[in-house]
């Protein structure tokens, strides 16, 4: 009952200040089971999904909303749990089991499920590795994964934003995929990996999101430990940076103070890689702005 009391208070508030729009609805099927798998940009996507489909969707939603102290611990759980969503514990292996069962219960019995195989929010907006266990569940339940792509949603409240803004948001639901052809390997981890990549491929191409083969939890841990080491997080892609280069000075105080994360990153590689560049422009000598972007790429970490 919470559910739907809390669908009806708040569809005409996101309608009227975020007005969502949606690509492909006719692709989540009006009654029967199945795994609406999406890509995790923002609190927000718990919300907006719910709104643009009539169905009820159960969310895997993460522990730590069930289990936290105080007061605003509180109110999460018996928001999650008024709302009917089932807590999963990200960790992996057997403490994940339990939510996984849950959530095969769930989908025996008709409902639609919600889940986030990256299984935290994007750190900087990219698409990262999914985990398995929304192909373990596909495969126990018998059930298509239906990929569902949100928009903009980034932008609106990425992690760490208290106060959304105002911004139109979209989602893209891309056609049922089905593993029935998988349905007796359900424990071969070949498979349930082929079969998440596959879907994270769709997410991205539904999406336009940069793929990054490597989790989510890991890159959040990256970027603490490189600002932790005193290094500012930096994307070249959306800066133009190198163009006011014009001297080796102004070059290695710039590398000196970012880092890119990449898989294979460390913060011991990083200052490898820096001690590189610095001998690579003792030997080369002066250069020009024009070869600037080609020493900032060389020191990209690989």
């Amino acid at each position: 009952m919470f559910y739907w009391v809390l669908k009806a208070v708040l569809t005409p508030i996101l309608r009227v200040f975020w007005r969502p729009w949606v690509e492909g609805a006719e692709n989540i099927p009006l009654d029967g089971p199945a795994i609406l798998a999406g890509n995790h940009l923002s609190f927000l996507d718990h919300f907006f999904l719910p709104v643009v489909i009539p169905r009820r969707v159960t969310f895997l939603a993460k522990s730590d909303y069930f289990t936290e102290a105080g007061v605003k611990g509180w109110l999460k759980r018996v928001f999650f749990s008024g709302a009917g969503q089932i807590p999963i514990d990200r960790s992996g292996g057997k403490a994940s089991e339990g939510a996984l069962r849950s959530g095969v219960r769930v989908l025996r019995q008709g409902r639609l499920i919600g889940i986030y195989p990256e299984g935290t929010r994007s750190p900087d907006g990219r698409l990262y590795r999914g985990k398995i266990g929304v192909a373990r569940m596909a495969l126990e339940a018998g059930v298509p994964v239906i990929p569902v792509a949100m928009i903009g949603t980034f932008e609106v409240q990425p992690p760490g934003q208290l106060v959304p803004k105002i911004r139109r948001i979209g989602m893209r639901v891309g056609p049922p995929l089905d593993f029935s052809r998988y349905a007796d390997m359900a424990d071969d981890r070949f498979v349930l990996r082929s079969i998440t990549d596959q879907i994270m491929y769709e997410l991205m191409a539904l999406s336009g999101q940069e793929y990054v083969d490597m989790y989510a939890k890991r890159a959040k841990e990256e970027i603490a430990a490189a600002r932790a080491a005193g290094l500012e997080v930096v994307d070249l892609r959306m800066e133009t940076l190198h163009t006011e280069f014009r001297d080796v000075g102004a070059v290695i105080y710039f590398l000196r103070k970012v880092i890119w994360i990449v898989p294979g990153f460390t913060v011991e590689r990083y200052r490898e890689r820096l001690a590189e560049l610095h001998e690579r422009i003792r030997t080369t000598g002066p250069f020009t702005a024009r070869t600037t972007r080609f020493l900032i790429e060389a020191h990209r970490p690989q």
